[in-house]
C-alpha cells in the first residue's frame, strides 16, 4: 500500500476559501491546527484521488485513524496529529469524524434533501471549527454557532465546485429534492454553462448557506479569546461574499472565488471592525473579555 503522502493533490491549507492558523490566531496553537490540517488533507486527497478504487480509497482511510489512534509509525500525517494531541492532552474524535465524512465521500454520490447534506457536514465540516474552538479551551456553548458556520462553508464549496464534483468524481451535493423542484437533471451539472433552472437551484442553496450564516453570527462575540474572534470575524466575511458571488456567478463557467485583493480588503475591514467591537465589549459594564 502506498503511503498517504504519495498521494497528494498538492493543494494546502494556503489554497482554501479560509484562513488556516493565520498570523491572527496565537503562535501556541499554530503548529497543532497545522497539524490537523494536513491530516484532514491527504485523507481528502485519497477520498478524492482519481486512480484509486472505492476499496482502496476506504483502506487508506482506516490506516490513516489506525496510526492516528496508536497503532503504527508509517503515515507522517497521523503520526504527527497524534503526537501534537497527546501534548495537549485532547483526543482523536474530531479527526475522527472528519474521517466518517471521507469515507462517506467514497461510498455516498448523491444526497437527497437538505437534512442529508447537512448530516454529512455534521462530520465534514463541523468537527473543524469544534477542534479550533477545543484548541483555544473554549465553551462547548460555542458549539451550535460554530457549527452553522462550518456548514455554511462547506455548501459554498459544494456549489463552487459543483461542476467539478459531478464530471471527475460522479459526486452531486446538490439535494435530489431541491433539483427536482427546479427541475433539474442531475447531466445538466455537468454541462459547460448552467441553465436557468440550475442557476435558481444554485441561487436558492446559497441561500441557505446564507442563512446558516447569519445564525452563527453570535459565534465571535461568545469567544472568548480575542485572536480567534477575529479570526472568526475574517472567516465569515470571506464566506458572505462567496455567498454573494454565488447568488449572480454561474459556477460551471466563471471563477467563484475571492482573488488576492479581494482577500486583502475583505481581511483588513473585518480585523478592523471586530478589534472596535471587542474594545467596545471591553469598555462596556459588566462584561469582561479575555485578552489573546
Amino acid at each position: 500500500m502506498k503511503a498517504a503522502r504519495e498521494l497528494r493533490s498538492g493543494k494546502g491549507h494556503k489554497d482554501e476559501n479560509f484562513p488556516v492558523a493565520s498570523f491572527v490566531i496565537e503562535a501556541r496553537h499554530r503548529g497543532l491546527i497545522l497539524a490537523f490540517y494536513e491530516f484532514v488533507r491527504i485523507a481528502d486527497d485519497i477520498a478524492d484521488h482519481a486512480s484509486l478504487t472505492p476499496a482502496e480509497k476506504l483502506a487508506q482511510l482506516d490506516r490513516l485513524e489506525a496510526e492516528l489512534k496508536g497503532t503504527g509509525e508509517g503515515q507522517a500525517e497521523a503520526v504527527r496529529l497524534r503526537h501534537a494531541l497527546a501534548e495537549r492532552g485532547m483526543s482523536s474524535q474530531h479527526p475522527c469524524d472528519v474521517l466518517t465524512a471521507f469515507r462517506m465521500d467514497v461510498t455516498k454520490l448523491r444526497y437527497k434533501d437538505w437534512d442529508e447534506l447537512i448530516h454529512y457536514c455534521n462530520y465534514s465540516a463541523m468537527p473543524v471549527g469544534r477542534f479550533v474552538l477545543d484548541v483555544h479551551g473554549e465553551s462547548k456553548a460555542t458549539w451550535v454557532a460554530s457549527d452553522a458556520l462550518c456548514a455554511a462553508l462547506q455548501i459554498n464549496n459544494h456549489l463552487q465546485d459543483c461542476g467539478k464534483d459531478y464530471r471527475a468524481l460522479n459526486r452531486v451535493y446538490l439535494p435530489q429534492d431541491v433539483m427536482d423542484a427546479a427541475g433539474v437533471s442531475v447531466e445538466a451539472i455537468g454541462e459547460d454553462q448552467a441553465s436557468p433552472a440550475l442557476r435558481k437551484c444554485l441561487h436558492d442553496l446559497a441561500l441557505g448557506a446564507e442563512r446558516l450564516l447569519h445564525d452563527s453570527l453570535v459565534l465571535a462575540p461568545q469567544v472568548q479569546n480575542t485572536r480567534l474572534a477575529l479570526e472568526i470575524g475574517v472567516i465569515q466575511t470571506y464566506a458572505q461574499k462567496i455567498v454573494d458571488m454565488l447568488k449572480v456567478r454561474d459556477p460551471l463557467r466563471e471563477r467563484v472565488h475571492l482573488n488576492k485583493w479581494e482577500l486583502l480588503g475583505a481581511s483588513v475591514t473585518s480585523l478592523a471592525g471586530g478589534l472596535l467591537r471587542r474594545a467596545g465589549r471591553a469598555a462596556t459594564p459588566g462584561q469582561t473579555s479575555r485578552a489573546a
